[in-house]
């Protein structure tokens, strides 16, 4: 159930969201990431939100995972090494 909590939580408005603010976005070949950790009981769950491209031209995928971290600078240097992975292992199939 905690997974389908959070994803409640992101499309839930008002103060019931569990999401914090979004990180600086980070560049990587070609692609911005913008980690959003993501409050769960007391740690952070990873997620993030990978765009290519400006526009009407832009692409965005938005990934949740299970990870848990205790902390938040943590999860966020976790949220940029999956993010960076998936780009590495999928390229532009992502989208």
């Amino acid at each position: 159930m905690g997974i389908l909590s959070s994803l409640k939580g992101l499309f839930a408005s008002g103060e019931s969201s569990t999401s914090e603010k979004a990180e600086d976005v980070v560049e990587y070949k070609g692609f911005s990431i913008v980690p959003a950790p993501i409050k769960d009981g007391g740690q952070y769950r990873v997620a993030a939100t990978i765009t290519k491209g400006e526009g009407e031209e832009q692409k965005t995928h938005t990934f949740i995972r299970s990870d848990l971290m205790p902390n938040r600078d943590e999860c966020l240097e976790i949220t940029l090494r999956k993010a960076k992975l998936t780009i590495d292992q999928l390229g532009d199939n992502i989208f």
